[in-house]
């Protein structure tokens, strides 16, 4: 009977443990989204640049309208403004569906958030998430890392599983700062394992109520002579209308 019930106790203690760190890791990615995005709704512009081994190769610039919602999650329209033969385009994101809008064609397709858009960027990085939404986060520990601008800072380390098949990414990694729970750094991988990109978040400054990212770059997990540069800019409080975020309504939007 003794032993029955020493063993259930260091089972209770065990399996405690087990969900406090898990409770704690979540709170960390929480606390990190919190960072990254902000809590009602916002616009802001983005420039995408490419790069070949040290050369620029190809760039695009989207509007990004972002609607927060009571879940923790935000709906998210993105306007095409150049090169010239995607402007007018759309790419809307509402629950976990993802539409492009040709205004050419007048139809709209579904589309994967792993499909590149421009680079190693991918539908998936332009749009905003709040990754504890998406994601069950473990603390993988603690270590310092270099961040985009080469600082070592002292960061918990998450592994990142999605919660659903829609999510952007099968699993990932992320690297937030212990002091401020800045994201530094995050790895994202396919199914089997293999890493697919590695993103520093860089060039944190005072928009929309926080200090935020306004560069991301994002390095090939095979070349890394492969680089894309998202350029934050135009940050906004926007009312993003809730007609915007209706597949519907795509033909009929103008926001001039």
């Amino acid at each position: 009977m003794k032993l029955c019930l020493i063993s259930g106790l260091l089972f209770s203690l065990f399996t405690g443990g087990q969900a406090l760190a898990a409770l704690d890791a979540q709170e960390i990615l929480k606390k990190s989204d919190e960072v990254r995005n902000p809590d009602r709704s916002f616009s802001l512009s983005t420039v995408l640049v490419s790069y070949k081994n040290g050369k620029q190769h190809e760039t695009s610039t989207l509007r990004l309208y972002s609607r927060a919602y009571p879940s923790g999650q935000f709906r998210s329209l993105v306007k095409f403004i150049s090169p010239q033969r995607d402007a007018g385009k759309l790419t809307l994101k509402s629950g976990r569906d993802l539409w492009l809008y040709d205004p050419v064609s007048q139809a709209s397709v579904p589309i994967s958030p792993q499909q590149r858009l421009l680079g190693q960027a991918a539908n998936g990085d332009v749009v905003t998430a709040n990754w504890s939404y998406d994601y069950q986060a473990t603390l993988a520990g603690e270590e310092q890392v270099l961040d985009g601008e080469r600082k070592q800072r002292d960061c918990y380390r998450l592994h990142l599983v999605a919660r659903h098949q829609d999510a952007a990414y099968p699993s990932m990694d992320l690297w937030v700062d212990k002091q401020d729970f800045k994201s530094c750094k995050a790895e994202f991988y396919a199914v089997n394992g293999n890493l697919l990109k590695t993103t520093y978040f860089r060039r944190y400054q005072p928009v929309l109520g926080g200090d935020r990212p306004t560069e991301a770059v994002i390095i090939d997990g095979v070349n890394s002579q492969l680089v894309t540069v998202l350029k934050h800019q135009d940050f906004a409080w926007y009312d993003v209308p809730e007609a915007w975020l209706q597949r519907d309504y795509l033909p009929h939007f103008k926001d001039d």
